[in-house]
């Protein structure tokens, strides 16, 4: 029997991830028994302040990786949209699954949708890409910061610290905690576009690894794969961190790849937005082509504007 130790963060989503992961390699591979390695990553230990005031990348990765690089786990499954573009050597992005439903949604105990909050009410949520777009729509409303794993965030909204808070379906879809959520709107990709790598997973194993190779092979999923090396290529090629607020997101219509992207002020001014459409035999640099394109246009200038803007006294308030 051969053994196969797969790196986790220990959150309830992580796990779910991972021990997801584990039961599709079980159910593909008869003799390989998967053991999960649960690590506790720095992201998930700075909670209370904005990822993006802590410096560096990789907060959700980093810990995971240096299990890898250490000997004591084969690969590792991460929400890829925490996956920086840059692997250390050694490590590779060897697959990823296929993407699930990108949707952001709105929550909330008092209001049925964005559009009932009245002027003035509190938001909640702590990504710059979600309160650029948030406030470009509606400047009137009041953005605060919203940390803590899934529960915490609920909780918090429960409690009335928030009018409304803004998270990922996907991931309140896969831990079945939206049925406690008296008023819920899933936002369409039009309304608010989704992060690099959103509602896919990940796999990064370790180079040398055979058996890591063979299932990470499995696990992709063609498509997935090109859509999100599109995103990851372009987030890479603008050099955008976490301080600056990006969207980008490519999908799939028939033969064609849709690559929609969006860059400006966390205050939801200074907006540029693009969109290309390219054969899909012909788009796998077309996340490199967008990001030339709007590089031309002035977009390294409106990031590092953004980024030294970003968490600033006149920007939303921070809990």
């Amino acid at each position: 029997m051969k053994k196969l130790v797969i790196a986790t963060r220990t959150s309830q989503l992580a796990l779910w991830q991972a021990y997801h992961v584990k039961q599709r390699v079980e159910e593909n591979f008869d003799d390989i028994e998967v053991v999960l390695n649960e690590i506790v990553s720095n992201g998930d230990k700075v909670l209370d302040k904005p990822l993006a005031l802590i410096g560096g990348k990789g907060h959700f990765t980093k810990e995971l990786e240096d299990e890898m690089l250490a000997g004591n786990a084969d690969l590792a499954v991460h929400s890829l949209k925490d996956v920086p573009t840059y692997m250390p050597e050694g490590l590779e992005l060897a697959a990823v699954t296929q993407r699930q439903d990108q949707s952001d949604i709105f929550l909330s105990h008092k209001y049925t949708s964005l559009d009932e909050l009245p002027q003035g009410a509190v938001v909640g949520t702590t990504s710059l890409r979600r309160r650029m777009q948030l406030l470009a729509k509606r400047p009137d409303l009041k953005v605060k910061d919203l940390r803590g794993n899934v529960n915490t965030r609920l909780r918090k909204l429960a409690e009335g610290q928030y009018d409304a808070i803004i998270l990922a379906y996907i991931g309140l879809h896969r831990l079945d905690l939206l049925k406690d959520i008296p008023h819920t709107q899933k936002l369409s990709l039009d309304m608010m576009i989704p992060p690099m790598g959103q509602a896919a997973l990940g796999i990064e194993i370790v180079s040398s690894n055979i058996l890591a190779h063979e299932v990470a092979q499995m696990l992709n999923d063609n498509d997935t794969f090109l859509c999100t090396q599109i995103e990851r290529d372009f987030i890479s090629k603008i050099g955008a961190g976490c301080s600056a607020p990006v969207a980008c997101n490519a999908v799939i219509d028939e033969d064609k790849v849709v690559f929609r992207t969006m860059i400006g002020f966390s205050d939801g001014t200074h907006i540029m937005q693009e969109k290309m459409v390219a054969s899909k035999d012909t788009s796998e640099n077309l996340g490199i082509v967008m990001a030339e394109k709007m590089i031309a246009n002035g977009a390294l200038e409106l990031l590092k504007d953004a980024q030294e803007v970003a968490f600033k006294d006149e920007m939303p308030q921070r809990l």
